[in-house]
């Protein structure tokens, strides 16, 4: 069926009785900074089945003796499957419920996406792409982790806009009628999660059909204001991005030695993810506002005038927010001097893209400059006052506006937005096959 980018997968999980609290554990990128958080997760971990054993910590991925730690990933894997560990459901997905400490929970979908529909090179236009640019060099270091697994286990989340709660929210209505997978805490503050699972059938129908009717041309049209000149965009990989590229270049080595008809349902083609509305409540998009040191306000201005002037936009400062219409604007402040700096006519899509986009070109010529991204206009306004820092308030981001910024501009800028704080990341659950 055309643009269908999803499978429903043979998804394996561990076998009943299995401590659950123990085998779920973060995403392998998460607290690269602490290996003290990794080294109390082994401890709770212990001698029990976990899929700790099962991936590796990013915060290990420079140590000598690397290469052993993968070995003992891949033979483990090969033991869960061979002992019962891990067992393999009928096809179906998992419709998942994660509480985190925030006042709504985190509503998903696991399925399998097809590698083939998605790409992160820049200008692609396939129905899978990432929100943010790929750094390419940090594929090769995971891609040694995947060569040799027989299995993969997902923390990609993709998202979709669903304004109306079409997909997704739905299926809380009908929890009584699908069996609970799974349903327990989650160690080192990562609150609780309870997945149903539903079976291949006219449920996870309605789901491919929910999700195809995202690519309809006139509807994705009217939503965002373009033409049919712009790609069409249903999902945008949220979180996971590098895991989901790894994903990938694993699958264009391996299809190199198939048959079309062999790669057509090959497992190394589908990747697990967690599908999520961009309109959950639980996603919380907050402005990331800009701060900058060691630096002169002055030239900052000026560079950034002549930047944008120079791309053909209206670029200057205003003691007020500007009433022209599309205009990009932005508080500034500073120890000399308070303002608004004013982009008339922007070429990016966001407001966000538009500062970003200049900021980048003026830290590439000032190298002793540095900048941080900020939660809190408050904490940045008191960062700025002091003299050789520099401050920029970003505005409010709609939510339809981050793939709205895809769409246009190809990825968002860094730092345009968060999915929570690092407990929050999704935690290892599922598994599936990635070798006949």
């Amino acid at each position: 069926m055309a643009n269908r980018c999803t499978r429903i997968p043979e998804i394996m999980m561990p076998r009943e009785g299995t401590d659950l609290s123990k085998w779920a554990v973060i995403a392998c990128d998460q607290y690269t900074s602490q290996p003290e958080y990794w080294a109390e997760t082994d401890r709770i971990v212990g001698d029990a089945p976990s899929t700790l054993r099962l991936t590796l910590p990013e915060v290990y991925l420079e140590d000598a003796d690397v290469a052993s730690h993968i070995e003992r990933i891949h033979k483990t894997m090969q033991q869960y499957v061979q002992d019962g560990t891990l067992r393999t459901l009928p096809a179906g997905a998992v419709l998942t419920e994660r509480w985190s400490g925030g006042s709504a929970p985190r509503r998903g979908i696991v399925l399998a996406v097809d590698l083939e529909a998605y790409e992160y090179t820049p200008g692609s236009a396939s129905l899978i792409r990432p929100t943010e640019k790929t750094v390419v060099e940090r594929i090769p270091p995971r891609l040694k982790v995947r060569e040799g697994a027989c299995l993969e286990l997902p923390h990609i989340m993709i998202l979709i806009d669903d304004p109306d709660r079409r997909i997704i929210e739905p299926l809380f209505e009908k929890t009584g009628s699908f069996s609970k997978l799974y349903d327990t805490d989650l160690m080192q503050n990562g609150g609780h999660i309870t997945g149903w699972f539903i079976p291949q059938g006219k449920d996870t129908d309605a789901i491919e059909s929910g999700l195809e009717a995202l690519c309809d041309r006139e509807t994705f049209n009217a939503k965002y204001g373009c033409t049919d000149a712009q790609a069409l965009l249903p999902y945008a990989v949220g979180d996971g991005n590098h895991s989901m590229a790894t994903a990938k270049a694993y699958w264009e080595e391996v299809k190199k030695g198939l048959t079309p008809e062999e790669q057509e349902n090959h497992p190394a083609r589908f990747a697990l993810a967690e599908i999520v509305n961009i309109h959950d409540e639980s996603i919380i998009i907050e402005p990331i506002h800009r701060a900058l040191f060691g630096i002169d306000g002055e030239e900052l201005l000026k560079s950034l005038t002549a930047f944008y002037e120079a791309q053909g936009c209206k670029a200057y400062v205003a003691d007020n927010a500007p009433e022209t219409e599309g205009a990009h604007f932005y508080p500034f402040v500073s120890a000399e001097k308070n303002g608004v700096f004013v982009v008339e006519d922007p070429k990016w899509a966001i407001p966000v893209a538009t500062i970003q986009t200049g900021l980048d070109a003026f830290l590439a010529e000032h190298k002793d400059v540095k900048i941080d991204f900020i939660h809190g206009a408050d904490v940045v306004v008191s960062l700025a006052e002091k003299k050789g820092n520099f401050g920029f308030i970003l505005p409010d981001i709609a939510k339809n506006d981050l793939f709205r910024g895809v769409v246009f501009d190809g990825v968002l800028p860094r730092k345009t937005f968060s999915m929570g704080e690092a407990h929050e990341k999704r935690y290892y659950l599922e598994a599936k096959a990635i070798v006949k």
